[in-house]
């Protein structure tokens, strides 16, 4: 499974990226429309392009501390800027470097592994002060549409939850 791919939603200008957080976290940064406190700029935060990934990750938005489901809409700039600056996770030992990168196995609607590795990013430092405070152009809260998806999923109804998922594409730099 030596196959990455950034898949992705995203214009010419924007791309879409995927965080969950907490009630607190998650109300402050959709009114705001970026990362406020109680979010701490400049800590460790990772991105995810695959909305797959995501609910993997989260749990379908049930995990503690996981339980909303933010979409962030940030500048293809930074994203591009980001990816470029990043080091291997694997790599990254005894180092710190601003922007990490990991590789991880994309997942189905029932969370088994595909043949592919999805990107995810974890922006520290100057690289999540960045993000905070020039990539961002917007969040919404998706929670809703994760747990109406995981309903179909969860009644079978595949058809239903894949005619949900955010329009993804293989996105290159």
């Amino acid at each position: 499974m030596e196959h990455k791919e950034i898949r992705a939603d995203y214009d010419d200008r924007h791309i879409t990226v995927y965080q969950a957080y907490n009630a607190a976290i998650a109300d402050a940064a959709v009114a705001a429309g970026t990362f406020v406190p109680p979010f701490r700029a400049g800590r460790m935060t990772w991105i995810k392009p695959s909305f797959r990934w995501m609910v993997y990750r989260c749990g379908w938005a049930s995990k503690p501390d996981q339980e909303r489901v933010l979409a962030v809409r940030m500048t293809r700039e930074g994203f591009d800027r980001a990816v470029r600056e990043a080091v291997p996770s694997s790599e990254g030992v005894g180092r710190k470097p601003e922007v990490r990168v990991q590789w991880d196995p994309e997942r189905d609607l029932h969370h088994r592994p595909l043949d592919h590795r999805s990107i995810q990013l974890g922006l520290a430092g100057t690289a999540s002060e960045r993000y905070v405070r020039e990539w961002i152009v917007g969040i919404t809260d998706i929670t809703p549409l994760v747990r109406e998806i995981h309903g179909h999923v969860r009644a079978g109804d595949l058809d239903a939850a894949t005619a949900l998922l955010p329009p993804e594409r293989p996105y290159f730099l």
